[in-house]
């Protein structure tokens, strides 16, 4: 299930429903009016309203949803599924954001403690090592 709430600031909030083990989970997310997301999110909000136009009263006078319409409403109450790598990869974004550390882990990864510098490091010295150890080796050997 989509919802919008537009600003004044050009900005659009998407909200997402999906299905994570039984429990509903919200997805609110916040983009410019002009990206691509929020385009083709407001193209689809124009056409699920499109999509069920007022039904035909019947002889009692009580309206029922058409055919094609009631279908599409089936289909759309359905939530998409979240595996557990999404739902984590969720979680951790807003733990990020509520502790306030976003800013420090992009700076902490950019610099000589990142990481991917470590570990290249490592291999660095490590192959090092192995060349040395393979000269004393060879040395040792009598031909």
């Amino acid at each position: 299930k989509l919802q919008e709430k537009p600003k004044d600031s050009g900005k659009v909030t998407i909200t997402k429903t999906f299905d994570f083990a039984g429990e509903e989970v919200r997805v609110t997310k916040e983009v410019d009016s002009n990206s691509k997301e929020a385009k083709s999110f407001l193209k689809q909000q124009e056409k699920w309203q499109s999509a069920s136009p007022a039904s035909l009263p019947t002889v009692s006078g009580v309206k029922r949803p058409s055919g094609m319409s009631s279908l599409l409403g089936k289909i759309g109450s359905k939530k998409q599924k979240m595996s557990t790598l999404e739902k984590s990869k969720l979680d951790w974004e807003n733990f990020k954001e509520e502790e306030g550390i976003v800013e420090e882990l992009a700076i902490h990864n950019r610099g000589k403690d990142g990481y991917i510098e470590r570990k290249a490091f490592l291999e660095r010295v490590d192959h090092r090592q192995f060349e040395i150890e393979r000269d004393i080796r060879l040395s040792r050997m009598k031909p």
